[in-house]
């Protein structure tokens, strides 16, 4: 059997990974998606151990392509329902020749055994030597890309979310703009357009790899989709849907005037009962004071945004002066609050530490360690943004409560 092959032919999900699998039945359902060849987890794994009979079957494949290149991670067990593996296995644009095609499928089966993909894979109970699948395509000069959820993954609404910028996708998916957000119900009809502030696009450069390029003044707030690409992008959540079920997580872009799907995969965790509230305790939530306005239907929003999170006694859990993005409820076990090495306090179930992450990312006041065996309920800057944009009686609560806090400390003086 052939190791690398057109991703049309990728059938097997246990030899050429799901997103491969997933391209292939696009391109067999006629969706567009760039061209680009499919390599299986043995092939990969042969590649990286130098094995020159396997690099120059992938090489030989990879010349019906053109450069430069995308090359991404298809381990056999990423983009599931229950474990994305986003942001754990690397990806690399712009690879600009073959010649540096091998040292690219080589960093990509070593982020799949990283430190940081290993510890996930423990906390999602897939702790198993990871085959990784990779998928090799050209590489689109986008004039706009981003993110479509089929289903509002905060909510559970039946409606479309939409994340848009400027140029490639990456400056969406990895936090570097505040994108633009619109809500479209299963009709196509626009329910709601956001403008986002996006002072940047991460564009191809002529020798390998990106470079964040500011934009001009213009183009910063400016919505980059127009009515015509919102309901492309419509079909696409409903054919997409049609092909591989409900609830889906979409990466898109529109380059040359068409519009491309790049990945499709399950919503991770998303409960298919609308109304079901799972993560953290709503009970717990309403203790914390930046939450204390809200009603018990925004509470129960927030909860479900909370992922459950382990840590080992004696583990770090965060690093005073570190940078922050995450907040975190306690739901079992004891942690130390230490401050320049001295030990301040102690916390228990229904303590809770770094709740003004969600709004600042700062550095980290103290340093958090687990006395014992810690489960938290972790909620990240990155989850709670979307949900304080598209919601204006939240983020006004949330300044409500903030200033009643700061009062408090008497640390602002009204004038």
């Amino acid at each position: 059997m052939k190791q690398a092959v057109p991703l049309v032919e990728a059938l097997d999900t246990t030899i050429f990974g799901s997103k491969a699998v997933g391209l292939g039945e696009a391109l067999r359902q006629g969706i567009s998606v760039p061209p680009g060849i499919a390599l299986s987890g043995p092939i990969v794994e042969a590649v990286a151990s130098g094995e020159r009979e396997a690099i120059e079957e992938v090489l030989a494949a990879a010349r019906s392509l053109r450069v430069p290149l995308a090359v991404r991670s298809s381990a056999v067990d990423e983009d599931g329902a229950v474990a994305s593996f986003a942001g754990q296995h690397l990806t690399l644009l712009n690879v600009p020749s073959l010649d540096e095609l091998t040292s690219a499928v080589r960093q990509v089966w070593w982020s799949a055994n990283s430190d940081s993909a290993i510890t996930y894979r423990q906390r999602v109970g897939l702790f198993t030597r990871p085959s990784v699948g990779v998928v090799i395509q050209e590489l689109l000069n986008p004039e706009s890309a981003g993110v479509m959820f089929t289903q509002n993954p905060i909510t559970g609404a039946d409606e479309r979310m939409i994340e848009a910028s400027w140029g490639l996708g990456e400056s969406v998916v990895a936090g570097l703009v505040i994108p633009d957000n619109y809500r479209v119900d299963r009709s196509g009809q626009l329910l709601q357009s956001t403008p986002g502030h996006k002072k940047s696009a991460i564009r191809s450069l002529p020798t390998g790899g990106t470079v964040q390029e500011q934009l001009t003044p213009d183009l910063v707030d400016k919505l980059c989709l127009d009515e015509q690409q919102l309901k492309e992008l419509s079909e696409l959540a409903q054919r997409s849907e049609q092909v591989y079920g409900r609830a889906r997580d979409i990466e898109w872009a529109f380059s040359g005037g068409s519009l491309h799907l790049l990945q499709c995969r399950a919503i991770t965790g998303l409960d298919s009962s609308v109304g079901a509230v799972e993560g953290a305790p709503v009970e717990t939530l309403k203790r914390v004071p930046l939450f204390t306005e809200l009603d018990r239907r925004e509470l129960e929003q927030i909860a479900r945004l909370f992922k459950e999170r382990r840590f080992s006694e004696g583990e770090v859990v965060v690093r005073q002066d570190s940078g922050g993005a995450a907040f975190y409820l306690i739901e079992s076990g004891e942690a130390a609050v230490s401050i320049d090495g001295v030990q301040r306090s102690i916390l228990h179930q229904g303590d809770y530490f770094g709740e003004i992450a969600l709004i600042d990312e700062g550095p980290r006041a103290a340093t958090i360690t687990a006395l014992s065996d810690l489960v938290c309920f972790g909620l990240t800057f990155w989850d709670f943004r979307p949900l304080v944009q598209q919601s204006g009686p939240i983020g006004w609560k949330l300044l409500e409560a903030m200033v009643k806090k700061l009062r408090a400390e008497q640390s602002y003086r009204a004038i």
